[in-house]
């Protein structure tokens, strides 16, 4: 049987840099609270994304979870069902309610459109997600939230060096926040992000992911233990030399999958004037039981796509509010992200296509 393919694999450092990293890390008997590879990470994150200011926390969840005690959150958030579950799960965990809002079916995210609808004099804020990295309708949102008083946090996991009209998609919103788990594009093993261009609001941040202390003998605010170690940021040191490498040939990649697939799959329409980031090559076949058969057809070649993301949210019992969202639960029934990395073969994107090909009878 041929070597296994997963739909992911970690990028991995240069072991030389890595090891010199570790004895660094070694010596100076820092391991955590802000040492010196944090503190590294985090300058030239800021200057390679084109950010104001980076937070680094242990991982994207405590992220989110960290956004929403910063801006004080109450009552009810509105965000997408389509998008893994820590989106909604974190807000749930920390004692807000869920709205959910339809997707488009096109973009795969949140219909700008249909949000409104969903807000109540209980709605906080609006959490959208950019989905596989493309870009919300992001001036519409921010229209949308001024107009209510809402505050805004992007979850942005997927959209690591993404760029819209020319900037950072990351710059918008109150918090955007992103998650550097090992399957990401860029990853610090474990890890998140917040990016904040308030200053006030992100000293406050800063204060909250240290339990909230802020001197030897001082405890200023409530808090909790969200630090980055030493070790995840030098991962992430080693690995962000290699992101232009690392998108350009996963640009490649996609560009294959397009020339062999384009005529038998629907693809995501992205948002103009991007740059895109090619983190995920997700595919949506006409119908599930189509969507199955590849699948199943796949991982008998020992190659395992994933139903990113499945199911939808709004069907979850722990988070379900009466919520009639049909585009999220049929999106989710047709999808899958075809495997996608670095070292991905092209005669082995070649072969995964001809299977999806066979079996869609194109």
């Amino acid at each position: 049987m041929n070597a296994r393919i997963n739909v992911t694999k970690s990028l991995l450092p240069n072991r030389e840099q890595f090891h010199a990293y570790v004895d660094q890390i070694l010596d100076s008997s820092w391991l955590t609270n802000r040492g010196e590879c944090v503190r590294e990470l985090e300058q030239h994150l800021e200057v390679y994304l084109g950010v104001r200011n980076v937070v680094l926390v242990s991982n994207g969840t405590l992220a989110l979870q960290v956004a929403y005690k910063a801006l004080e959150l109450q009552g009810e958030i509105i965000t997408s069902p389509f998008t893994f579950i820590a989106t909604a799960s974190s807000a749930k965990w920390e004692g807000l309610d869920v709205q959910f809002s339809d997707i488009d079916p096109n973009s795969f995210n949140i219909d700008a459109d249909k949000i409104e609808q969903k807000i109540t004099d209980k709605t906080t804020a609006i959490v959208p997600v950019h989905v596989f990295g493309n870009p919300c309708d992001v001036v519409a949102i921010d229209d949308l939230a001024r107009k209510h008083n809402l505050k805004v946090i992007y979850d942005a996991a997927h959209a690591f060096a993404v760029k819209y009209k020319g900037e950072s998609v990351l710059n918008w919103g109150d918090i955007s926040i992103l998650s550097f788990h090992a399957t990401k594009l860029f990853h610090t093993i474990e890890g998140g992000a917040l990016i904040i261009s308030d200053d006030a609001l992100c000293e406050k941040v800063r204060k909250m992911i240290n339990f909230g202390i802020t001197g030897q003998d001082t405890i200023e605010c409530l808090g909790i233990n969200a630090k980055m170690n030493e070790f995840q940021a030098a991962m992430g040191l080693c690995l962000l030399d290699d992101m232009d490498a690392a998108i350009a040939r996963r640009g490649e990649l996609v560009a294959l999958y397009d020339s062999w697939l384009s005529d038998c799959i629907v693809c995501q329409q992205w948002a103009k004037d991007v740059v895109h980031n090619h983190g995920y090559y997700p595919v949506v076949f006409k119908n599930e039981g189509i969507t199955k058969e590849v699948q199943q057809a796949l991982n008998a070649e020992n190659i395992f796509p994933r139903r990113y993301f499945y199911p939808s949210l709004d069907t979850l019992s722990f988070l379900v509010n009466d919520q009639d969202i049909r585009s999220s639960r049929d999106l989710a029934s047709r999808i899958l992200c075809l495997p996608l990395f670095v070292s991905l073969k092209t005669k082995e994107v070649e072969h995964i296509a001809k299977i999806i090909l066979k079996v869609s009878g194109e």
